[in-house]
């Protein structure tokens, strides 16, 4: 349950700690309450970014963070840094004109690290994109465990663009899936070679469109040398291979394959909207 109390002038509301129970009261219950109060009407939308950190968003849109009308706020979320816009004015429309021209803006300072609006995700937005080249994708996987091919399918009818994965997590099944020995006695398992292979491995396995493996460390402790962190990743497809790598530590297990499957993701995102690496 929640509270709505009204004391000297005053709106005190309460709401439940659990955040899926949290945004469905304050949508449909307290939004609706508090409008006649706002002396005027409010439209938000949010920007999704990923690839850059929180502080490196506000840095670029610091000429805009002060705007009292529409204001911005950014938020750090577990898969993204979303930058949220608010107007308030006597209508929608004008309010959402409000909206839209600060977002104009926004998007002219992020570029391509605006992948999406609202509750879009990046898995969401990769499903678009492969499904609007009417292409398939094919992963597999070492540091994620299984958790990339988890988190692609959280995209209903995913099945139209993704073919499958496998969590190729010893070097044993990685041999057995097409992953030449060789690369992996020069180079090591947590390589961009091994990730290379991994790749060329799966597409050719499963007649994919794309190929993309994924290795790294994923912690406590160093592998082959490498930091906690460090991810390797490979997208071979039609167009040719892209790679990218991460930075190493970062924090426990958990982030750090969570950080893998978003960078990923990304990764590919750029590679289908025909962003070269480095731009």
């Amino acid at each position: 349950p929640g509270w709505w109390v009204e004391k000297d002038g005053h709106i005190i509301v309460a709401m439940p700690g659990v955040p899926r129970e949290m945004y469905r009261m304050w949508e449909q219950e307290v939004i609706p309450r508090l409008k006649p109060y706002t002396g005027g009407l409010i439209f938000t939308r949010i920007l999704r970014v990923s690839g850059l950190g929180e502080s490196a968003v506000e840095e670029r849109l610091v000429s805009l963070l002060h705007s009292n009308n529409p204001t911005i706020a950014t938020y750090a979320k577990a898969d993204a840094i979303d930058v949220r816009i608010t107007a308030k004015a006597d209508t929608s429309e004008e309010a959402e004109r409000q909206v839209s021209e600060m977002e104009a803006q926004v998007r002219q300072i992020l570029g391509h690290y605006v992948f999406g609006i609202n509750k879009e995700t990046l898995q969401s937005v990769v499903g678009s994109l492969l499904q609007a080249r009417n292409q398939t994708l094919a992963v597999m996987e070492s540091v994620t465990g299984g958790l990339l091919s988890s988190t692609i399918t959280d995209v209903p009818i995913s099945s139209k663009h993704f073919i499958g994965g496998v969590a190729a997590y010893s070097i044993k099944v990685k041999e057995q899936m097409g992953v030449p020995h060789e690369i992996i006695e020069q180079y090591g398992t947590v390589s961009e070679e091994a990730a290379r292979a991994m790749a060329h491995a799966i597409r050719e396995r499963f007649g994919a469109d794309f190929g993309l493996g994924i290795t790294g460390v994923a912690g406590p402790d160093e592998q082959e040398g490498k930091a906690p962190g460090t991810i390797h990743i490979a997208i071979e497809g039609p167009e040719g291979v892209v790679t990218g790598m991460g930075p190493g530590w970062r924090g426990g297990r958990a982030d750090n394959k969570r950080f893998a499957i978003m960078t990923a993701l990304n990764l590919l995102r750029l590679h289908l909207e025909g962003v070269k690496k480095g731009e």
